[in-house]
């Protein structure tokens, strides 16, 4: 690869975060990064301006290098085209219809061709491949557990939102049971103190055991979900993100004992990345061969 440095963007309701990534390394280069919130009722000029500003910030230190940018975009939108179709979400609104890939390309002085654009919810498994957890595997699936459920497949050198989070599930649906969510509230069930979130459910481990056995049952539903999703992509790996797989030693053990059980053995790995799967996964767009 002649010229390995490319930004890669991650943008989300609120914020827009960018930075170069050595694509030959296959790293993010932290002291070329840049962050900002976004007002995403603005109008779109200023919408287009603020995203394009902060994407500047990382070629700065490096003005002669060529500026090609990997995006990481909230949906729907047509990733080819680069046109938007975000409405009704409360965001970007004043997008809608237009070509938000031609728009910053003037804005950033490049060709539209120096600009590709991803779904975000894929770019998480996608970062992961190329420089995390699932590096070396051609194939994976990926889960993300947190206030709700993502789910992401990839397969011949492309990362895909599975869009499973409403997949049926026992009683209703898979983010109904594999979630912040369910932790909080089975716990409530079980002794009748409210939580705000999984970490502090994790810090009352030592003084209520019960937590232990809330999480097992976690990872059994995990498992049962799981088992639908691998044997319907038929993965080399399962790739666990969000902020829930930081509790992973509560629960990922009984994940690996049921998948076994229905006679699945494949590698269960946590997500490396944090933050910086997005980032790494949108930049991975200008890899041809992952």
């Amino acid at each position: 690869m002649n010229n390995p440095l490319v930004a890669g963007v991650d943008i989300g309701g609120s914020h827009i975060t960018a930075a170069l990534v050595d694509l030959e390394v296959r790293s993010v280069l932290p002291a070329f990064c840049a962050r900002k919130r976004i007002n995403a009722q603005e109008d779109a000029a200023s919408i287009i301006d603020n995203w394009c500003a902060t994407i500047g910030q990382v070629f700065e230190a490096q003005p002669t290098l060529p500026r090609r940018v990997g995006i990481a975009m909230p949906g729907p939108f047509d990733y080819e085209k680069g046109i938007s179709f975000i409405k009704d979400q409360n965001k970007y609104e004043a997008l809608y219809g237009l070509n938000v890939k031609e728009m910053m390309a003037e804005r950033l002085g490049v060709s539209p061709d120096h600009i590709r654009l991803m779904n975000d919810a894929g770019c998480f498994l996608q970062g992961e491949v190329v420089g995390g957890a699932a590096r070396g595997f051609k194939s994976a699936v990926g889960v993300t557990l947190g206030t709700g459920l993502g789910t992401a497949t990839f397969h011949g050198g492309v990362a895909k939102d599975a869009n499973l989070w409403c997949a049926p599930f026992l009683d209703g649906i898979a983010e109904d049971y594999i979630s912040a969510r369910w932790l909080i509230k089975k716990y409530q069930e079980v002794s009748g103190t409210t939580v705000e979130h999984v970490k502090e459910l994790v810090s009352l481990i030592p003084d209520d055991p019960r937590i232990k056995d809330i999480f097992k049952e976690f990872g059994q539903n995990l498992a049962a979900f799981l088992t639908t999703f691998i044997r319907d992509n038929n993965p080399e790996v399962v790739v666990i993100g969000g902020n829930i797989s930081k509790s992973a030693e509560w629960f990922v053990a009984t994940v690996e004992e049921a998948l076994l059980a229905q006679s699945i053995d494949i590698p269960v790995r946590i997500a490396r990345l944090g933050e910086n799967a997005h980032i790494m996964g949108a930049a991975g767009c200008w890899i041809e061969n992952i």
